[in-house]
């Protein structure tokens, strides 16, 4: 038996810890509305406001979707709703 029963559960996560393992790799974040963007994660603040560089932007219009290069912005993390580490949209 274990004496460490009150100590934390060493899979437990921190968000912020996901997302500094993610710095310098490939990020998709989906936004709120209708924009998604994946790019190479440079750093966060603690809003999860990011530095991306080497980004993709999609966006669904009534035309279809439009896709935007950039190369490096600052996101503001309230617009977001989810990120996937190194994931990106389908038919990218």
């Amino acid at each position: 038996m274990s004496h460490h029963a009150g100590a934390s559960n060493p899979s437990k996560l921190l968000p912020s810890e996901l997302i500094d393992r993610c710095i310098g790799s490939r990020i998709w974040v989906i936004m709120k509305g209708e924009k998604e963007i994946v790019g190479t994660l440079r750093g966060f603040d603690m809003y999860v406001n990011m530095v991306l560089d080497d980004v993709t932007e999609y966006e669904i219009t009534s035309e279809g979707r439009k896709v935007n290069k950039l190369q490096t912005i600052l996101l503001n993390g309230n617009n977001i709703a989810v990120l996937v580490p190194g994931g990106q949209p389908e038919g990218a």
